[in-house]
């Protein structure tokens, strides 16, 4: 299993989830704030449903379209799969996958092909989305060549 995140990282999201919130209308600094932090962490983790051997990342419905549940550390996404029923009821398990960035948002970029709209954050803790279309913004901001 991958190195879990910087807990102190993972703890500054709720932070910046409470800025997000507490925001004016129409004033997206603190959303800009957020996913810059998501973007610096080490490894973004998955809950992965299917066979060992072909695994993907648990997504749910939204008003918007599919989402893939994008999790800011290995102890949030467990925590979210007890709060889910997602748990393995043979093992008592919670199959996890770590992508390391920045391969992990061209991992996640991927899913556009079979109709996946966005990025949900920490589901259901803070549930912010984002997009699949601004990941380049997220990829630039690592790669420096964006704002």
């Amino acid at each position: 299993m991958t190195e879990d995140n910087d807990p102190e990282q993972v703890a500054e999201l709720d932070r910046l989830d409470e800025a997000v919130r507490t925001a004016p209308a129409g004033d997206t600094t603190a959303q800009i704030a957020l996913w810059r932090h998501v973007t610096g962490l080490a490894h973004w983790f998955f809950i992965a449903r299917g066979s060992a051997d072909r695994p993907r990342p648990f997504g749910v419905a939204a008003e918007q379209g599919s989402m893939i549940c994008l999790y800011s550390s290995a102890a949030r996404a467990k925590d979210a799969a007890h709060t889910l029923g997602l748990v393995d009821p043979e093992s008592g398990t919670v199959p996890l996958m770590g992508v390391p960035m920045p391969a992990a948002i061209d991992y996640v970029a991927s899913f556009g092909r079979a109709g996946v709209v966005g990025v949900a954050l920490d589901h259901p803790r803070v549930g912010h989305y984002i997009p699949l279309a601004n990941l380049g913004l997220l990829k630039g901001w690592l790669e420096g060549t964006a704002r």
